[in-house]
This record gives C-alpha cells, sequence and structure tokens, in this order.
C-alpha cells in the first residue's frame, strides 16, 4: 500500500503511561500517583506507573524506535506535575523543563515533529485538593501552566493539544468515579467538567492567540476522542434519534462551542433539562454559558484533532426509572454488532472511522483533521503474531484513503 504525498506517520504517548520516575528530581505526586498508591483493586492488578515504560530514564531508546520506525511525527503528553510540582509557577522544577527539552530538541534533530499535550488525565494532587475540574479555580490554573509551557517550549513546539479526550475524562472521572480521585458525581460532577474545561481549554487559546502566536506561528487544538455510532436498526425512528443524541453527548458536546457558536447542542440541553425536571431538580444540571463565556468559547481551535478506535450500535432505551447519571440522560443502549472483530473493548470497524471523518467535515465546516490516536490493542502477554494488528491498519487506512474524505492537510495519523 503506498502513502500518499502529504502523509504523517506518528506515535502516541501520554506521560505518567510512560515516563515512571513518579517522584524523581522533583515532581511533585499527580492524582494517578495517589490513586494507584492507594491499592484497593481500582486499578487492574494494582499496578501503578511509578515505572511504567521508564521513559524518563530510557528516551534515548525511545528515540531510536521512534527512528527506526520512521515517524514523521511524535505525540507526547507533559506531565503538569513534573513541571510545575505544586500545579502551580510558585515552583518551576528546572528537571523537568530539562527533560523535555531534550525531547523536543532530540525529535527536530531528527527530522520528527512534536505534538504536545499539555493535560493528559493527571492532574497535580495539590489542584485537586482544591476541587480540580470541578472548581472554577482550575480554569486559572490551567490558564497559567498553559502560558508557562508556551513560553518554555513554544519556540520549537508548533502543534499544541491543550486537552486530552475532555469528553471521556469528564465522564470516567467526575461522574462515573472510575478515574482518580475516585469519586462519582453521578449526574451533575461530569457536566461541571464538562463546563470549566471548554472554559479552559478555551482560555488558554486566547492566551496563545494574543500572547504567543505573532512570534510563534504555532496551532492550539484540543483532542476528542469519538467513535461512530449506527441506528441498531436503521428503520427505526427511535434508533436513528438515540445515534444522533449520543453522537451529540460524546463529541458535539465539546465540537459544537468550540468550533460553531460557544453553546451546547440543542438535543443536549433539552435532554438534561427534560431529565433534570423529572427527577424534580429546579433547574437543569447542565450549567449555562453566559453569552460573553459563548463569544469567548466560540472559534477557539485551529484544527480538529479527533482519536478513533472504534464504533457500536445504538438503539433507544427509556430511563424509566429516572436513574442520575450522564450515561442514564442519554437514553441509549451501545453495544457491537456480534459480527465484528473484537479484541478486549476494540471492533475492528475501519469503514467507522470513514463515517466519522465524513460527519466531521460536514458538521464542522471542513477542518483541517489530524487523526491523533488510532491503535489495536494487544493481548497480555503479546503475541508475535501480530495478523490482527497489521490487517486492522490495513483496513483503516484503505478507508482513510478514499478520495470521498481524503485531505493531504490533514493527513496525520497517530498510533498509541
Amino acid at each position: 500500500m503506498a502513502f500518499p504525498e502529504g502523509f504523517g506517520w506518528g506515535a502516541s504517548t501520554a506521560a505518567y503511561q510512560v515516563e515512571g520516575g513518579w517522584d524523581a528530581d522533583g515532581k511533585g505526586p499527580s492524582v494517578w500517583d495517589t490513586f494507584t498508591h492507594q491499592g484497593g483493586g481500582r486499578v487492574f492488578k494494582n499496578q501503578t506507573g511509578d515505572v511504567a515504560c521508564g521513559s524518563y530514564t530510557l528516551w534515548e531508546e525511545d528515540l531510536k524506535c521512534i527512528k527506526q520506525l520512521g515517524l514523521t511525527h511524535y505525540h507526547f503528553s507533559l506531565s503538569w506535575s513534573r513541571l510545575l510540582p505544586d500545579g502551580t509557577t510558585g515552583f518551576i522544577n528546572q528537571k523537568g523543563i530539562d527533560y523535555y527539552n531534550k525531547i523536543i530538541d532530540d525529535l527536530l534533530t531528527n527530522g520528527v515533529t512534536p505534538i504536545v499535550t499539555l493535560y493528559h488525565f493527571d492532574l497535580p494532587q495539590t489542584l485537586e485538593d482544591q476541587g480540580g475540574w470541578l472548581s472554577e479555580a482550575i480554569i486559572e490554573s490551567f490558564d497559567e501552566y498553559a502560558q508557562f509551557c508556551f513560553s518554555t517550549f513554544g519556540d520549537r513546539v508548533k502543534q499544541w493539544i491543550t486537552i486530552n479526550e475532555p469528553n471521556l475524562f469528564a465522564l470516567l472521572t467526575y461522574d462515573l468515579g472510575v478515574f482518580p480521585p475516585g469519586v462519582p458525581h453521578r449526574g451533575t460532577g461530569g457536566y461541571q467538567a464538562i463546563h470549566n474545561l471548554i472554559k479552559a481549554h478555551a482560555r488558554s487559546w486566547h492566551s496563545y492567540d494574543s500572547l504567543f502566536r505573532k512570534g510563534q506561528k504555532g496551532m492550539v487544538s484540543l483532542a476528542l476522542f469519538a467513535g461512530w455510532v449506527e441506528p441498531a436498526d436503521p428503520n427505526s425512528a427511535s434508533d436513528q434519534e438515540a445515534a444522533q443524541r449520543a453522537m451529540a453527548f460524546h463529541l458535539d458536546i465539546f465540537a459544537k462551542p468550540i468550533f460553531i457558536d460557544g453553546d451546547y447542542p440543542e438535543v443536549v440541553k433539552s435532554q438534561i433539562a427534560s431529565m433534570s425536571k423529572k427527577q424534580g431538580y429546579p433547574s437543569s444540571r447542565l450549567p449555562e454559558f453566559t453569552e460573553e463565556e459563548k463569544r469567548m468559547i466560540k472559534g477557539t481551535a485551529d484544527f480538529f484533532a479527533v482519536q478513533y478506535y472504534s464504533s457500536r450500535l445504538v438503539k433507544y432505551r427509556e430511563n424509566d426509572k429516572g436513574e442520575l447519571s450522564f450515561l442514564q440522560d442519554v437514553e441509549v443502549e451501545i453495544f457491537p454488532d456480534p459480527s465484528w472483530i473484537k479484541l478486549d473493548w476494540v471492533c475492528v470497524v475501519p469503514w467507522g472511522l470513514r463515517k466519522l471523518l465524513n460527519y466531521i467535515k460536514d458538521t464542522y465546516n471542513n477542518p483541517v483533521i489530524y487523526i491523533t490516536e488510532n491503535g489495536f490493542p494487544q493481548g497480555d502477554p503479546a503475541s508475535l503474531d501480530d495478523t490482527q494488528r497489521w490487517e486492522y491498519f490495513r483496513q483503516t487506512f484503505q478507508e482513510l484513503f478514499k478520495e470521498s474524505i481524503w485531505n493531504p492537510s490533514a493527513a496525520i495519523i497517530h498510533n498509541s
């Protein structure tokens, strides 16, 4: 298979997942350090990221792999608490700066473009202790951190991701409580976090735009997790509406405010308001943006970064018991087609990526699109027979390169 001219081939990693060195050289604790050290079976086999892949000390080996693979891009995240141990610029860790400077400089020396994420779920513990993403104070804290990173690394980094998968993060962290700090706030916490995540992203985009863009000439966006959904019964109006709600709640809830008009999708607002009323709330559990905030949020992305792994079928399921949670508000049942090849939670549905990209193209005014994560999981232990994996990528690329969606200006795929 020949890759088209302009195609970018990258790899994606996240600080907590690969670095290790959890308390090395002045790094402060993150919420994942605290969460995994508490044990209690909340993490698979009570594992921690204390060592992880050891990238903090083995970066040179990682660089060899990047060169051997012939990557054009490397997408990685910064550890907020490695750079700013207490989450603020009151104490700056020079060893952390040195570590990321070396990564960035080594990549550029070897002709590899860095794409850098500011936040990949690993909030400094001190900021979580102050309310984390449930507190509006986090908006100012994140903007301070973002400006520090733009100032420190932006002379060389030209592609920034503010927040990784905020839609998935808000659900797993502050609604379901399966991510640290491990405290569920069903039906309320996820929406409050979404509200603050959107405003924090927008605030940092404006900081870049007003303070750094002219001199650094970079781009800033956020990376949204998205699968594709199909109505289980394409002839059922209720299933078709369920599929539309599913897309609105997991992708458009972030994308529409940022790329279109500064506000949530109407179906999201009406659905949550209706459910809230039935549950006896005096007003909707979804916070509202002020008109000033809508103007501040609208248009705060320079490209569309999407992270696709799989697709699902969707059918309508009424929340007849009035259960309180983000997922119950959507009133859908999500499940895979039994004919799809499946490993862990990933189903091999390459055409789902094509449909998703066309949806983004048509809904969001044909933006430049970066696929900043995609991949296929390995079993444990990993098999040397990689047939499933390469077949997944072969089929994915065949869909990606179809003329209906191919655009050389939006041709970067990162495998995690």
